[in-house]
């Protein structure tokens, strides 16, 4: 099989995956079905859309409306399943992982291809991997999970960074695109099992003035 139908099957089980996670936040908000769908579709497809709007081509979903289907049709049988089982949260998170790795290649070879820039292709990579992530937090009134101590994003960098070098260095570029994905998902899954995170941002502080010993203190008049 060709990497290229590899790559979009994966790309499929990665929309599966992130409007999975777009319907865990809708169920954290107690919202309801047309709620769950809106936030699934906009977390599955809001990177990819906001870089095609961005590079200047056709929205991809607008050329293969699969990606609709997929979306709500992952949506309405995972809305009921969850009323009967629990979701395999842990095992979606590894498939997330996959799906971010999927997404940040796609991404950046998208872009790479039609002759922008080395930066310009990482962003848009990881603008593919995290972008819907966002908005769906945003959405839902919570901080998004890209601007955390969570290695996410972070991992996307790493990975669309590593398939433009190796493509530098001349590699055949199916070897290329596997590695990316590889490093990528393995850095965001060794983040997730040791709980690696980024350090936060903190202000520096005077430190306090420590109480004068009895010896410090003035003499009597």
């Amino acid at each position: 099989m060709k990497l290229a139908l590899i790559l979009q099957y994966l790309d499929f089980l990665g929309t599966v995956v992130f409007a999975i996670t777009g319907l865990l936040a809708a169920r954290r908000k107690q919202l309801d079905l047309f709620g769950a769908i809106v936030i699934a579709m906009v977390t599955a497809i809001g990177g990819g859309t906001l870089r095609d709007l961005i590079i200047g081509v056709p929205v991809f979903w607008t050329q293969n409306d699969l990606y609709i289907y997929i979306v709500v049709i992952t949506t309405i049988l995972f809305f009921f399943m969850a009323r009967l089982h629990r979701l395999p949260v842990k095992l979606l998170l590894f498939l997330d992982a996959l799906g971010l790795a999927v997404f940040t290649v796609i991404g950046t070879q998208k872009a790479a291809e039609l002759g922008f820039s080395d930066p310009i292709a990482i962003m848009t990579g990881v603008m593919t991997g995290v972008v819907g992530g966002m908005i769906r937090d945003v959405l839902v009134g919570e901080i998004p999970l890209v601007l955390r101590k969570e290695i996410y994003a972070t991992a996307s960098f790493v990975g669309a960074s590593l398939l433009l070098g190796l493509g530098h260095l001349e590699m055949e570029q199916d070897v290329a695109i596997v590695l990316a994905i590889l490093v990528t998902m393995a850095l965001r899954v060794w983040a997730i099992v040791y709980k690696i995170e980024l350090p936060v941002f903190i202000s520096y502080q005077e430190p306090k003035a420590s109480a004068k010993s009895p010896i410090d203190s003035d003499p009597p008049a």
